[in-house]
Formats: C-alpha cells, structure tokens, sequence
C-alpha cells in the first residue's frame, strides 16, 4: 500500500487520532474534553489561519500524526516564515517503522515547498532523536522565580486589575519593543496572543474543578496597560507564560507580582518558573535557580536566512513558554 501524507479536518481520522494521542497529552481532561479543547483551538481566528493536523495515512489507517503551526519571526534582523512542528506521534501498533522520521521529513519537505524559511519544534525526549534529522539546539533556561517582599510595608501602591481583550494591543507594544533587541524571536500579532490565552483559558475551564487556573493581570496608568503578566496556576505552582513591562527595568511587572502575591498573606508562597527574556529582571524578582529547560527547543535551517551567523545563546532569545506547542 502507498503512505500519504495528508490534513486532518473534523472527520473519523481526527477522532482517530485524539483517541491515540489522548492518554498521551490529555492533561488531565475527560476524552470529550480533550477533543473540544482542540477543535475551539481551531476555531479561534488565529487558530483557523495557523494550526493544522497531518498524518501519515495507509490504506485509510492513521499510521502517525503531527500538529503544524505556521509562524512568523526574525533571525538577527531578518524576516522568517517558520512551520512549528509539535506533537509527532506514532500510533502504537506501527512503531518500530521508522514512521516518526518519515512524517517529520515529509513534513519538513512540505514546509520547504511552501517557502518555509526554518522549522521550528520543541523536544520533551532530548535533543539526539531530531539532531539526527538536522535540527539544531536553541538553548533556553527554566527559572525558578521568588518575588521579594517588603514585610513592613506591604504590597506596593501599583493599579492592578484583570487583564482582557482591549489590553492586547498593548500587550504586543510591549512584547514588539523588547523583542527587538534579540538575535532570535517570533513576530507575535493580536490574533496570536489571544490564541495563546484562550488555549490556556480552555485547558483551566475544561479541567476538574480547582485543578487549574489562568490569570491576565495588568498595571493601569491613565487608560493604557503599561505592564502586564500572563500566569498559569496549578497545584499552587505559577508558571509565567508571558509579561511585559513599557519600562525597561520592569519596575511595574515586579509591582503587579508583589500585588498578586500580597492578596493571600498567611497562604504559602507559590513556586513560580517560567521563561524571562535576558533584559527582564525586576529588582522586586530574585532569580533562583536556572537550567537547560526540560523542553529543548529545536530549528532546522531551511533556507540562508535561517542560518545564524555564529551560535545562538539563551540571552539572544526572546521566547515565551505561552507560545510553546
């Protein structure tokens, strides 16, 4: 029998493969709610542009699938058009095949075919299985965070207040004049970043009562968002997904995490991670500790442009871990 490569729309082999890859990703969500989470996905107007699922198909047979995210971003000053890759899974029955190497070099091919300058993928077994295939290392750090406080005069005098839809735009302002400084960083739009927060609003909403949460906050002055943080809760861990500050140094995001924190003043402070660009360290934020991040993101150059002039370093990359897939 031929292997074709083909998209998946809502159809009998897009449930097949939520079935397989359910028990695999489903983050604690029931089956019906692991296959809305993905089908709202793709309905949200970024989602609709940008995400799609191919597979590997025999005979009718679903033999492996991947998602494919195409993206926009700059390499040292020039544009890219980048596919992200992500969730490459081969159905258990097939493995041993070598169908997870020949979906990611037929997927790599088409990207190539459509003008892709570079693939972009984020690796949760190690680097050495997509080394193979010619992608390369983007180093990036996880922090363990700790806000400082200030006992004797509590939380700082900063206007905080739910973040929303109208804020977006400043939002990406800021995310836009801070990424301009690295080697290495995606073109984020209004479209992209509301995608970003409904994902994690479905993935919280769709979950167990309590077992997650997603919170968008801001700090006000006059009637623009001049800082802002994007924060996924669970299990009382934090995980910064993205945040922006107008100022420089960040005073403002430090302000609104001290403010957040200040809220529960008996409870036990939460572990707080995530990534930071290089320029972000508020004075009100101790880093703690950093390491190699357990998700190694990965590119494999296509084109010239995607070709660095010498190797990137995690301070030449603005990345944000809302964003990864």
């Amino acid at each position: 029998m031929t292997i074709s490569v083909v998209a998946l729309s809502k159809s009998a082999q897009l449930d097949e493969v939520l079935d397989m890859t359910y028990p695999t990703w489903h983050d604690g969500l029931s089956r019906a709610a692991y296959g809305r989470w993905y089908t709202t996905q793709l309905a949200t107007p970024w989602g609709s542009r940008h995400l799609s699922r191919w597979a590997l198909v025999e005979d009718g047979a679903v033999l492996a699938s991947a998602k494919v995210y195409a993206l926009a971003g700059r390499l040292e000053g020039r544009p890219l058009r980048i596919h992200g890759i992500g969730a490459v899974f081969v159905a258990p029955a097939q493995r041993g095949r070598g169908l997870g190497v020949e979906l990611m070099n037929r997927l790599v091919e088409r990207a190539g075919k459509e003008g892709a300058d570079a693939v972009l993928l984020f690796s949760e077994i190690g680097a050495a299985y997509y080394a193979r295939l010619g992608f390369e290392i983007m180093p990036m750090d996880d922090l363990t965070l700790r806000v400082r406080e200030d006992e004797r005069r509590g939380a700082p005098a900063t206007m905080v207040r739910f973040g929303d839809d109208r804020d977006l735009p400043d939002v990406i302002e800021m995310d836009a004049s801070r990424a301009a400084a690295f080697r290495f960083h995606l073109d984020r739009d209004r479209d992209m970043a509301s995608y970003a927060l409904t994902k994690k609003r479905l993935l919280a909403g769709l979950a167990p009562a309590g077992a997650r949460a997603l919170q968008f906050f801001v700090a006000e002055e006059g009637a623009s968002a001049v800082a802002y943080v994007v924060i996924a809760v669970k299990e009382r861990g934090w995980t910064i997904e993205s945040c922006g500050d107008r100022d420089p140094a960040g005073a403002r995001l430090g302000a609104i995490l001290q403010v957040l924190i200040a809220r529960e003043p008996g409870e036990q402070r939460p572990a707080i991670g995530g990534w930071l660009p290089a320029t972000l360290r508020p004075r009100q934020i101790e880093v703690v500790s950093a390491a190699p991040s357990r998700d190694v993101m990965m590119i494999r150059p296509l084109t010239a442009a995607a070709r660095a002039s010498r190797p990137l370093r995690a301070e030449d990359i603005f990345y944000w871990r809302g964003d990864s897939f």
